[in-house]
C-alpha cells in the first residue's frame, strides 16, 4: 500500500532523513520507533504532503504522493492525527470532527456516528469547546477527526504522549480496532513496548537512518532494542 524509497528530508541544510525506504502492506498496523531526532515524525509528515522530500519517493497504491498537497494526500485516503493533538480549542467538539470530513461531500453523518460509536466519551461533549477537554479526550478527538475523511491509511504520531496509563490503555485498544475495521495504521509513538505489542511489524530509525526492520515479536525480543528503547520488563 506504502513504499518510501531513499527518502531524503532536509530542514534548510540539515538533512533529516538518510536515504529511507520502508514498506507498509494493506490491513497492516506498522510502528515506527526511535529516540528524538531519529526522524520518526519527519516521515509521517513527509507522507502526508506537510514537507517536501530534497528526493526520493513516496508511492501510495502505486501512485506518487511526494508531489502533491497536504489536502491532496487526505483525498487520496491519507490522513494524520498529529503529535500534541492540535484540536481546535474555541470549536466544539462536533465542529472539530466535521473539518476532518472537509475533502468530503458525502457520508459526513454516518462518519461522525462511527467515530463517537468508536469514542463514545465524544458523543457525551460533542457540544464542548474542544479547549476545555482532558487530554485523553483531546487525544480521542485527534484520532476522530483523521477518521472523519474515511481514510485508508491512518498516520499517529505519538498518540499516548502525556497520557495516564488508563487512558493509554483506551486509546490503544481503540487504534486496534480502527486497525481491526480494515484501515492500514502507521504508528509513530515513543512507547515502544506497547507499541510492538499491538503492532504487526517495527521499523527503528536511528538520527536518520533506518537501522532495524522486523515482526514485532522478533524486535519485542532483540537485545539491541531491549537495551534502547524496552529495558526491564
Amino acid at each position: 500500500m506504502l513504499q518510501l524509497i531513499d527518502l531524503k528530508v532536509s530542514y534548510g541544510g540539515v538533512e533529516a532523513l538518510h536515504g529511507l525506504s520502508l514498506e507498509v502492506k494493506p490491513g497492516e498496523l506498522v510502528t515506527i520507533l526511535g529516540a528524538n531526532g531519529a526522524g520518526k515524525s519527519t516521515t509521517l509528515m513527509a507522507i502526508s504532503g506537510l514537507v517536501r522530500p530534497k528526493s526520493g519517493s513516496i508511492l501510495f497504491k502505486n501512485e506518487r504522493l511526494d508531489s502533491l498537497r497536504s489536502h491532496e494526500v487526505v483525498q487520496r485516503g491519507v490522513t494524520q492525527a498529529p503529535e500534541g493533538r492540535r484540536v481546535f480549542g474555541p470549536m466544539t467538539v462536533e465542529e472539530n470532527l466535521r473539518l476532518g470530513a472537509f475533502t468530503r461531500l458525502k457520508g459526513i453523518e454516518a462518519s461522525l456516528e462511527k467515530v463517537f460509536g468508536l469514542f463514545p466519551r465524544l458523543d457525551e461533549r460533542r457540544n464542548q469547546m474542544a479547549g476545555t477537554l482532558s487530554g485523553g479526550e483531546q487525544q480521542m478527538l485527534a484520532i476522530g477527526r483523521a477518521l472523519m475523511a474515511e481514510p485508508t491509511l491512518l498516520l499517529l504520531d505519538e498518540p499516548s504522549l502525556g497520557l495516564a496509563p488508563l487512558l493509554v490503555k483506551t486509546i490503544f485498544q481503540a487504534i486496534r480496532d480502527i486497525n481491526k475495521s480494515g484501515v492500514t495504521v502507521v504508528l509513530v509513538e515513543q512507547n515502544a513496548r506497547a507499541a510492538l505489542k499491538l503492532a504487526h511489524r517495527g521499523y527503528v530509525l536511528d538520527v536518520g537512518n533506518l537501522v532495524l526492520e522486523d515482526s514485532s515479536e522478533n524486535l519485542l525480543n532483540n537485545p539491541l532494542v531491549i537495551d534502547a528503547y524496552l529495558g526491564a520488563q
